[in-house]
């Protein structure tokens, strides 16, 4: 704790007092519940989740009723939960190409094997408050989606040989959330920093390089939505068993030609996967990360901020952006003197110094 005066703890005590009568709000109106949150606020949910490192969505619905709504503190509250859970094994990579899609669209493909389905999305929605009382309509039931997987969009491009492939690599990738981060750093580490990184940070980068700054032009090859299952390894079994499942949203985009005198011209390829359904998110992760891959794909540097791994990596994190913007709300008085003293003495030598 930091106390600066004499009193401040007592301060603090009543300041906390204040900020959970105001986070209750009127109590003639009913606690919004957890589940409340969860079911009907999903998007803010699966944001926490995301940038919070931990798929949970009632911990993430609980975080965002605590901290009042602000989503960068219910991330702040959710991963400081998480580093006090015991660690008891890693899963294996999930299989997106078995995911059980509840959305899946393709830009470059209008028919592609196993079908466009639109699913939930708010693309074709008008952007027009809706004052009718929702609560009193009954939906007609939704069919179920099919569950059935279906093939990656780039496939289609990779069976010609038009996009790059992808070598294979049981590299085990460095965990972002045990270890430091350390530069330069890998793909897989790059894709992990940016998969929790502030979606409206990422999104910035991504519309950055659609204007010009990190010369990337590309088409969403595939947008996916659903639910894939989690497996685990069972050394004492020796075989994996499924632990459960989790939603995830999946973006692949092609992006611009690559080729030299040896090579034939191809695609190449932007990546971005994020837990829960958040589509604009993915997306902007698959801009960002093609961007980052100038150099091994042997293309000019131009200066553009979504080119720079230091810059990206070094600043996409929302707690530790926080934190340190943040902290100069605490007192900073014996800082502050110094350099008053410092402003007056040269005013006073300049004044001295006049004719």
């Amino acid at each position: 704790m930091y106390v600066a005066v004499k009193g401040g703890e007592r301060a603090i005590d009543n300041a906390h007092a204040w900020l959970a009568e105001e986070r209750r709000g009127d109590p003639a109106l009913p606690l919004m519940s957890v589940a409340q949150i969860r079911e009907q606020m999903a998007l803010a949910v699966n944001r926490v989740m995301a940038e919070g490192s931990l798929y949970d969505p009632d911990l993430a619905a609980l975080a965002i009723r605590q901290a009042r709504g602000d989503l960068i503190e219910a991330v702040f509250l959710i991963r400081a939960y998480r580093t006090t859970l015991p660690r008891i094994g890693a899963s294996r990579p999930v299989d997106t190409s078995a995911m059980a899609v509840d959305r899946r669209i393709s830009a470059t493909f209008k028919d592609l094997p196993g079908g466009q389905v639109l699913g939930p999305t708010f693309d074709y929605t008008h952007r027009l408050l809706d004052f009718a009382d929702q609560a009193a309509i009954d939906p007609a039931p939704l069919a179920p989606p099919d569950t059935a997987p279906v093939p990656h969009v780039t496939a289609i491009l990779d069976r010609d040989g038009l996009i790059e492939a992808v070598p294979p690599d049981d590299t085990p990738a460095p965990d972002l959330t045990r270890e430091p981060l350390e530069l330069p750093a890998c793909r897989a580490l790059r894709l992990q920093a940016l998969a929790r990184a502030d979606e409206g940070f990422t999104l910035a980068l991504a519309y950055s390089t659609q204007r010009g700054y990190g010369r990337t032009h590309a088409f969403v090859g595939e947008l996916r939505i659903g639910r894939v299952p989690v497996e685990m390894e069972i050394p004492e079994l020796g075989l994996a068993i499924e632990i459960g499942e989790i939603e995830l949203t999946e973006c692949e985009t092609v992006n611009q030609f690559k080729g030299s005198r040896t090579e034939p011209a191809q695609f190449t390829r932007g990546y971005g996967l994020v837990m829960g359904q958040s589509e604009r998110k993915a997306i902007a992760v698959s801009l960002v990360d093609r961007a980052l891959r100038w150099q091994e794909l042997g293309e000019d540097f131009t200066g553009a901020p979504a080119q720079d791994a230091e810059f990206v990596l070094s600043h996409c994190d929302n707690i530790q952006a926080t934190g340190f913007l943040e902290h100069i709300k605490l007192p900073h008085y014996v800082d502050f003197q110094a350099e008053l003293e410092l402003v007056r003495r040269l005013r006073a030598e300049a004044q001295e110094a006049q004719p």
